[in-house]
Parts: C-alpha cells; sequence; structure tokens
C-alpha cells in the first residue's frame, strides 16, 4: 500500500508548484495542455480527482521532515549533521556569532513544506465544497481528514518557529502570522470542528489511505488520530484538563504498544521519497560512514541513566569518534533501520507522555508519576523515586521525552515552552543557543 503515492503524482506535481505561499511576489498559474489544472478539480470533481487530492495530501505531510528533524535537533543539542554543509556546524550552532538566516534552507524547508501540505487540504476542502459528486457523508469525510491535517501541520510548524499564519486558504489575501496561543487556539477549534465532521461521515472514507494509518482509516478509527493532535496542542496551550479528555477520545493506552499510531510511509518507487532521517550506518572500523551522517551529541549519551535501552536502540558507538568543525560525537544514529523506515507522527509512547503532562498541570500527581514509570519501565528503568512535586515530576517527564522523543523535533520546543534553553551545552567557544527557526524572508512580516 506504500505506492499508494504513485496516484498521486499527477496533481501533487501542480500542487507543488501552486502551494508556496509567499507575500513578496505571485505566481501565474501556468495551464499544462497534457496535464491537469488545480482549476481544473475546483470545479464538479469527481471522486476520483478528490481520491488524488486526498493522497496527495498525506504524501506532502512528508515534506520538510528531514531538515526539521536535523536543525532543531542541532539548535537542542541532541545532534550534529556531519555532511558537506557548512551551515549545519555553523549556522545552526551559532559559530562565532553567527546569526540564523531566514533565506536559508533550514529556515524555508519545513515552512514551506508545511505549507505545501496546507494549501493542498485547502484545495482538497474547496473541490469536495463545489462538486455534486459525492454525498453530505462523504463530504465530511474529506472535510474531516482534511482539517485534521492543517491541524496537525500548524502544530508542526510552531514548534519550530514559535509563530504561524492560520488564514492561508487565499494565496492573494494571507492573514497575519499569529503569535503561539493565537495559532493553538485555532488549532483547537478546527480540531473539534474536523471531529464533528468525522462523526457525521458514516463508517467508511471513499478515499484510501496509506499503510502508515492502518487502522486508523476510517471514521471513526481517524478521528482518535484527531483527538491524539488535540491533546498534544491542549498540553501546549497549558490545558492539562482538555488534554485529558481528548486523550480519552484517541488511541492513549498506558497499558498499550508504545509503538502504535499513525506513521509516515516511504519508498523508492515513482512518485515517493526515501526516509529522510536515515542515515547508513558504520559496518566496522575498516567500513566506517564518514560521508552524510547524523552523529548524537555526547551529552545524549552521558546524561542518561545507567542501563537506559533507548541509547543502544536508537544510537550506536561508531568505530571511532567522528569529527567535523571542531565538533566530535563518539555515537552515530540507528534511529531508522532502512531508508524505507517509517517515521512515527504521533505513538502511544507520546501519548503517554502527554498524559503524564496534562497530569502535572491538572495537579493529578500520582497519575502523573504511574504515567512516567511506564515510560521507564519499558526503557529498562526502574521506577521514579524522586519527590512527588509538580516541579520534580516535570523535570522528570522533560527528561523522559528527551529520551523517548529522541531527533522527532521536541526537545527545542520543550525547552523553550519551558524556558530552559539557557541550560543547553556550548560546543565551542563562541557558539550561541538559538531556539527557534527565524520566519523565512519571503514571508515579509
Amino acid at each position: 500500500m506504500k505506492n499508494i503515492f504513485k496516484i498521486a503524482i499527477r496533481y501533487t506535481v501542480v500542487l507543488f508548484l501552486f502551494a508556496f505561499i509567499t507575500t513578496s511576489c505571485s505566481i501565474d498559474e501556468v495551464i499544462d495542455p497534457n496535464g491537469p489544472s488545480v482549476g481544473g478539480v475546483l470545479t464538479n470533481a469527481s471522486v476520483a480527482q478528490l481520491n488524488e487530492l486526498a493522497v496527495g495530501v498525506e504524501s506532502t505531510t512528508r515534506n520538510g521532515l528531514g531538515v526539521e528533524v536535523t536543525a532543531s535537533g542541532t539548535m537542542a543539542r541532541e545532534l550534529y549533521l556531519f555532511d558537506a554543509d557548512p551551515r549545519n556546524t555553523g549556522d545552526l550552532l551559532g559559530k562565532e556569532g553567527i546569526t540564523l538566516d531566514n533565506n536559508s534552507f533550514y529556515s524555508t524547508s519545513q515552512w514551506n513544506g508545511s505549507y505545501r501540505c496546507i494549501k493542498n487540504a485547502n484545495i482538497l476542502i474547496e473541490a469536495v465544497n463545489n462538486t455534486s459528486s459525492i454525498n453530505d457523508q462523504e463530504k465530511n469525510g474529506y472535510l474531516g481528514y482534511a482539517k485534521t491535517i492543517i491541524a496537525y501541520e500548524l502544530v508542526q510548524i510552531l514548534k519550530s518557529y514559535g509563530m504561524a499564519r492560520v488564514d492561508v486558504a487565499d494565496p492573494n489575501n494571507l492573514g497575519p502570522i499569529l503569535d503561539i496561543s493565537e495559532v493553538l487556539t485555532f488549532v483547537r477549534s478546527l480540531l473539534n470542528e474536523a471531529n464533528t465532521d468525522l462523526g457525521n461521515s458514516g463508517s467508511a472514507f471513499v478515499f484510501p489511505l496509506s499503510s502508515g494509518f492502518d487502522g486508523f482509516n476510517s471514521p471513526s478509527t481517524f478521528a482518535q488520530f484527531n483527538r491524539a493532535i488535540l491533546a498534544v496542542a491542549s498540553v501546549y496551550d497549558g490545558d492539562g484538563n482538555a488534554a485529558l479528555t481528548a486523550l480519552n477520545g484517541s488511541y492513549f493506552n498506558l497499558s498499550g504498544d508504545l509503538s502504535i499510531g499513525p506513521k509516515h510511509v516511504f519508498g523508492l518507487g515513482g512518485g515517493d521519497i526515501a526516509n529522510p532521517v536515515f542515515r547508513v550506518a558504520s559496518v566496522s572500523a575498516a567500513e566506517p560512514n564518514n560521508g552524510d551522517q547524523i552523529i548524537v551529541h555526547d551529552s545524549w549519551i552521558n546524561d542518561a541513566e545507567a542501563g537506559d535501552t533507548r541509547v543502544t536502540t536508537k544510537t550506536a558507538v561508531r568505530p571511532d569518534p567522528s569529527v567535523q568543525d571542531a565538533l566530535t560525537g563518539t555515537h552515530e544514529t540507528r534511529l531508522y533501520a532502512s531508508n524505507i523506515s517509517d517515521i512515527d507522527i504521533v505513538r502511544n509512547e507520546e501519548l503517554i507522555l502527554v498524559y503524564a503532562e496534562a497530569s502535572i498541570l491538572a495537579s493529578n500527581l500520582q497519575d502523573a508519576e504511574d504515567a512516567l514509570n511506564v515510560i521507564r519501565n519499558a526503557a529498562g528503568l526502574g521506577d521514579y523515586a524522586g519527590a512527588q512535586t509538580s516541579g520534580d515530576l516535570t523535570t522528570e517527564l522533560l527528561n523522559q521525552r528527551r529520551y523517548s522523543l529522541w531527533a522527532e523535533n521536541h526537545r527545542m520546543f520543550d525547552l523553550r515552552r519551558y524556558g530552559l534553553s539557557n541550560t543547553l551545552p556550548i560546543d565551542r567557544a563562541g557558539d550561541q543557543v538559538f531556539n527557534v527557526l527565524p520566519i523565512p524572508l519571503s514571508e515579509n512580516q
């Protein structure tokens, strides 16, 4: 089922071109007489056309993932990306007082990628609202799906940039860039609207989803994903009680498989892409990977509790330390086994940590401790032995998130939202700590 993305080639190529969102310039639409146009699906689209749009939306959720992970991970001192681009070890670490560039790949890749996906979802919404090819139940399925994906992408943007545009349906009349609280308010409302749509969608979607959504590919099960995103957004908004309510409708399970949840899937066929975070492992001292590699920040290794199995499952000791640009690391990534390994979108492990955080916010400290013990025990660690106070449990929460969610674009945001960015180590004299990516120059705030 991974090759589902092949059927979206015709439209996603057009949508990629159409979906760049800028305020500094406009691009005239070019109609290709040998291929479909965006305008061609906005009026009375067929079910086949709507389904290609829906598949294209899922496909573009993967846009910018590689840079999203490595840029934020570098800034958060989780990892180094050693490759041919000096900006990965220079700009992102503030080498010799340098500032972040708002027109570099690390500031534009995720922003453009997420907004391509959002634009595609908005095109799907417009197409669904302007066709007679589907009934009301089927329409609600498309709408609930598209709105949920938009909300998810906005949360991802917030984690990296700290602000976002929410009003982007009309590329010629973009809304303002809003701060995090305003965006989270919008996201939570949109997710509730989407959940209502999903509840009025019947028992099945008309459109297909990839194998990454196996178990979450009907309106009722996709609604569990919707509630998971709402729980995440609610804790980010400081609303523990709302997060706990949302978790009750999700696939959160304290005693369940930690890996359960929707995933990004990858492939090597036409119209597909490889896992952008995978790196080839070193084989031996005679065959080290000294090329493009993700090196683990030594602090992540050194700060781990003895016996934490996440260290040995997510990373491996290199045959010899890797050195580049006066930076050194003894371990390299083993986060993904191959270049077509899935990447979790939101798995149960994260939801258990969300439950712990929500419980702290709601002053249910025993519940928080119980949840943290589930995560600790799964990593081969004994129960939490610290004080049962909000502050101490929050410290433990952030530590468990650090190891469970390593290199998944969480750490930088976690430190920023808790005011702890200044606790990060400085790797070289003259380096700086940045905790947010700059809004791209093209946005012309």
